[in-house]
């Protein structure tokens, strides 16, 4: 905790996560890298803005969930790429995710609801403000069950039948995964 009773993050910055947030950018489109081709196969790949990240977080409902892997499902069918970028959409997950806590210290009411973005598996994520801890007590107070699955992970209970739906994407996206 610092002096102000916050709980600390792991790393300090002079620019604000609303400022890393807010920062002037356009989405990119580009060719996937042959290091990233095994892992995500060929084609184009959205680098996308961490303000579209946040907005699609923002269309999660309350007692929904999305994992990471259906935002990014969702970010290339608005852009018309193959895939989105993994390392750049989990880091503006978080951007969002600090953001929204800087804006409730900030005393506003409406903000992102990161809590309800899931790793692959339903798995919480320890990176968030407060780590999983916080997560789950968020999730919960949305009426989600919250289980331990193996040495350290904790994941919510039946999340596959909270997930958000947005257009196509997500059949696409987890079919894809049973391949």
């Amino acid at each position: 905790m610092n002096q102000d009773g916050e709980r600390a993050t792991r790393f300090t910055s002079r620019t604000s996560w609303r400022e890393k947030l807010e920062k002037q950018q356009t989405p990119k489109l580009v060719d996937v890298p042959l290091s990233m081709q095994r892992q995500l196969g060929e084609g184009k790949m959205l680098i996308p803005r961490p303000l579209d990240v946040d907005a699609l977080i923002r269309t999660v409902p309350r007692g929904r969930l999305v994992t990471v892997t259906q935002i990014r499902a969702q970010l290339a069918v608005d852009c018309g790429a193959d895939v989105t970028c993994p390392l750049t959409t989990g880091i503006f997950i978080r951007i969002a995710s600090e953001a929204a806590e800087e804006d409730q210290r900030a005393g506003k009411s409406r903000i992102t609801p990161y809590w309800r973005v899931l790793r692959q598996g339903g798995r919480l994520n320890e990176k968030f403000p407060g780590g999983v801890e916080a997560q789950a007590a968020k999730l919960g107070l949305e009426g989600h069950a919250i289980e331990a699955s193996g040495r350290r992970e904790v994941r919510v209970r039946d999340f596959e039948r909270r997930l958000v739906r947005w257009g196509g994407a997500t059949r696409k996206s987890e079919a894809a995964k049973t391949k």
